[in-house]
Parts: C-alpha cells; sequence; structure tokens
C-alpha cells in the first residue's frame, strides 16, 4: 500500500476517534456550570426546586463524564502508535501541555466530583458548593489546554527547529500563539451553546409532554436567558475566528469559501452563498455569490484583498474542499438559527409573561426546542472538521507536513486498530443511551430533600 494511503487510514482513525470524544466534553464543561448556578441559587434561596434540579441534571454529568474520560483514551495512544514523528518532533510543546491538561485540570476534575455526587449531606453546603464549582473549573481548564495545543498547532509560536526537532524558546508566546484566544473562546462558548440547548431541549420535550411543567419551566428559562447571551456572541466570536484564518491560513480562508482567484486590488472578493468548488479544475462549477461580500468577511473591508486557492501551490491547498465549504456553512447556518430560536422564544416569553399554561400551549415552539437538540453536536463536528480538515496537509502549520509525523505502520494493523475502536464506541454510546433512557423516564424526584434535613422546608415557587 502506498505511503499516502497509509497516512490517509491513520487520519480516518484519529478523526473517527476525535469526532466521538469530542461530543462528550462539550457537554462536562457546560453542564458542569449549570450545577454550579443550581446549586448556587439553592444555598442562597433554599428554593427545593434548585436542589433537584441538581440532583436531577448531576446524574446526566455523570454518565456523560465516564463515556468522555474512556473515549479519550485511545486518542492520546495514537500520538505514540499512529503519530510518532509528530511526537518526536513537536513533544517537548504539546507533550507538555498535554501533561499540564492532564495534572492540573483532569486531575482537579475528577477528584472533586466524588465529593459533588456524594458529598450530600456529608460535608457543607458551601464545601459542596465548592466541589461543584471545581469540577466546572477544571473542565473549563481541562478544555483551555486542550485547545492551547490544537491553536498551536494552528498558528505556532515560541520555537526554533533544532536538529529536525522543535525547541521551545518562549513558553508564553507559544501558548498565546495568534489562534489561542479566538480558538478557546470560540470552541468554550461553543460548549456552553450545547449544554444550554440541551437543558432546554430536554426541559421543553418534558413542558411538551406536559410532565413536571412546573419543574422543567424553570430550566427553560434559565438556559434560556443564558442563550439571549451566549447565541449572538458566539456568532461574534466566529466572525472574529474567522476573520484571523484569512490574516494566518489564507489558504483555509480560501477553502471554506470557495475562493479561487486573489481579488485585483480596488476591488471587492465576492462571496459565494451555494457553490459546488471543483479542486480540480481550480475553479467553482456554479456559485450564488454576494459581491464585496468576502472581502467584508475576511478583510472587513469592501476592497480587502482575499488570497485565492489557486494562487497557493497546490501541495499546500488543503483537501476536501467541497467538504470544508459545505462544514463551515452548516455551521455557521445552525448559529444563525441559535440566535433566532432564542429570541423568538424571548418574545414568547414576555407575551405570555412566562405564564405555566401560555408557555404549555406553544407546541410548535416546543417541538423546535426538542428537535434542535442535535444540532449543536452537528455544528461543533462541522467547526472541527473545517478547523482540522482546512490545517491539512499540515500538522503544524507551515513547519510539519502531515505525512512526515505519521508512523508507517502495516495498513492492516491501522484497520484492525480502527475496527477494535469502532465497536468499542458503539457498545459505550449503546450503554451510554440505555442509561439516558432510564433517566429520562424516571424523571426528576420531586419528593427529594436535602440528606442534612429530617423535616420538609417550605416549598417556594417564586
Amino acid at each position: 500500500m502506498a505511503v499516502n494511503d497509509i497516512v490517509n487510514l491513520s487520519r480516518s482513525q484519529f478523526a473517527m476517534t476525535a469526532i466521538f470524544h469530542i461530543l462528550w466534553p462539550i457537554l462536562t464543561i457546560s453542564l458542569s456550570a449549570f450545577l454550579v448556578l443550581v446549586e448556587a441559587l439553592w444555598v442562597r434561596t433554599r428554593n427545593l426546586l434548585y436542589y433537584r434540579h441538581a440532583r436531577f441534571w448531576a446524574k446526566l454529568l455523570v454518565l456523560n463524564f465516564v463515556v468522555g474520560v474512556v473515549s479519550g483514551i485511545p486518542m492520546e495512544f495514537q500520538f505514540g502508535t499512529n503519530w510518532a514523528g509528530f511526537s518526536r518532533y513537536a513533544g517537548e510543546f504539546v507533550g507538555n501541555i498535554l501533561g499540564f491538561e492532564g495534572t492540573m485540570a483532569f486531575m482537579l476534575e475528577a477528584g472533586f466530583i466524588g465529593v459533588m455526587l456524594y458529598g450530600w449531606g456529608r460535608v457543607p453546603r458551601g464545601v459542596h458548593l465548592f466541589a461543584t464549582s471545581m469540577v466546572a473549573f477544571g473542565s473549563s481548564l481541562s478544555a483551555f489546554w486542550i485547545m492551547v495545543a490544537n491553536s498551536w498547532m494552528q498558528t505556532p509560536a515560541g520555537v526554533t527547529v533544532v536538529n529536525g526537532r522543535l525547541v521551545v524558546t518562549d513558553y508564553m508566546a507559544a501558548i498565546f500563539n495568534p489562534d489561542m484566544v479566538w480558538g478557546v473562546a470560540h470552541m468554550w462558548v461553543g460548549a456552553m451553546e450545547t449544554g444550554a440547548f440541551v437543558i432546554a431541549g430536554i426541559s421543553a420535550f418534558y413542558l411538551y409532554r406536559r410532565r413536571h411543567a412546573e419543574f422543567f419551566l424553570r430550566s427553560f428559562k434559565l438556559a434560556l436567558m443564558a442563550l439571549l447571551v451566549i447565541a449572538p456572541l458566539q456568532i461574534w466570536l466566529g466572525d472574529s475566528s474567522g476573520f484571523d484564518v484569512f490574516h494566518n491560513q489564507p489558504a483555509k480562508g480560501a477553502a471554506i469559501e470557495g475562493y479561487w482567484h486573489t481579488n485585483p486590488p480596488g476591488t471587492g472578493a465576492g462571496w459565494a452563498l451555494l457553490a459546488w468548488p471543483d479542486q480540480t479544475q481550480q475553479k467553482n462549477d456554479w456559485a450564488l455569490e454576494l459581491p464585496n461580500m468576502l472581502s467584508v468577511l475576511g478583510t472587513h473591508s469592501l476592497t480587502g484583498q482575499v488570497t485565492g486557492l489557486a494562487d497557493i501551490p497546490r501541495a499546500d491547498q488543503p483537501p476536501m474542499v467541497p467538504l470544508l465549504f459545505y462544514a463551515f456553512r452548516v455551521m455557521a447556518g445552525i448559529g444563525v438559527w441559535f440566535m433566532a430560536l432564542a429570541f423568538w422564544s424571548a418574545w414568547i416569553w414576555r407575551k405570555t409573561r412566562g405564564s405555566l399554561n401560555s408557555m404549555l400551549q406553544q407546541r410548535k415552539l416546543l417541538l423546535a426546542w426538542v428537535l434542535s437538540i442535535p444540532l449543536p453536536y452537528i455544528a461543533i463536528e462541522s467547526g472541527w472538521v473545517v478547523r482540522e480538515v482546512g490545517r491539512q496537509p499540515w500538522v503544524v502549520y507551515g513547519m510539519l507536513r502531515t505525512r512526515d509525523a505519521a508512523t508507517l505502520l502495516p495498513a492492516g494493523t491501522v484497520a484492525a486498530s480502527m475496527t477494535m475502536f469502532a465497536v468499542f464506541y458503539a457498545v459505550l454510546v449503546t450503554t451510554f443511551a440505555v442509561f439516558a433512557y432510564k433517566w429520562l423516564k424516571q424523571g426528576p424526584d420531586l419528593t427529594a430533600l436535602p440528606p442534612e434535613f429530617s423535616a420538609p422546608l417550605k416549598l417556594k415557587l417564586g
């Protein structure tokens, strides 16, 4: 088998494991933050609804956390098995960063999650809230370090090459590389958006079914309030991140927009709303364009110059341009839908003054939320396709090509391990689905009392 075929097989295996694994930490990040919110409201107001929310949603967090931990292990092993060239070349920095993630973030998260789950009635309320906060902080810190490593691979900085290996000359410059701020912010807010939509969507499901309506109207309201800020913020971060891509990775920027020929000075670059890019012919077979709009998006100027993909050597062009083109549009389209749905819901909420009976009558709105539950995951996966495929043919952009980073393993070995991982992941997702179904079917325990109290507290509904 040709070298490129072996490399592509290892790429496919890593893509499969990454696509599956990323589904879980994004919800852990956001759901743990939501638990901090509802537990803090419980400590402050002593409203039993907030305590019961904390106990109910914590079950989903545990299911999600367990699958995330187990599914992430194969990814890190691949750096040594399938990507030894990358590990030798960039290990001094990337290895350290992944070590920081494990010792600083994961251990913090894993250490306190036991207190969060089993500490009710065994530790003071303030200590329990602190433990929940540490779980949330650890999950966000984990995302920070992972995104630092990935952002550095997109825009390497603070290193020099010595005897064919990277040596870190400035750790701060490497950590705070050009892509880091936008990469970390866009991913973290995307995770928060995912969790808010999952919480709102599950709450809308119960409201649609008219089960535990008072309970789930509260979680729906909290998620909606968060999304009114998060949804437009994420669109702004996406625009700013895209602007940064055109500056630091012009080949990726041209590929995701299907833009082939650099516009002459003084003229604007047209933006293809829809098109079919043909990389072989270095043109679009057809396109629906808006004049000057790509210059606005890529340079924030009506006549800003945007580098065309045909003006970049083919050896440096990303592969699968149609995939990049449409993955980006799926991600962006979902983001716009999220903002529209959030503001539509806020308008209905204000119109009905949040009345429970009135909200239960909004069947189409509630159904829209339920059907939107998968969309943040699709948007996240599409964004990672754009980010990772768009970086090709480089593992470390402009410094180490993918073919030089891969271990040339026998194709049968890679195929066998890939099959094993696929079966393993199928078992994991099936197990998760079974337990999640039981969790949804059972619903919240509306009789639960805090363990430290033997007598019922007054139930505050306001």
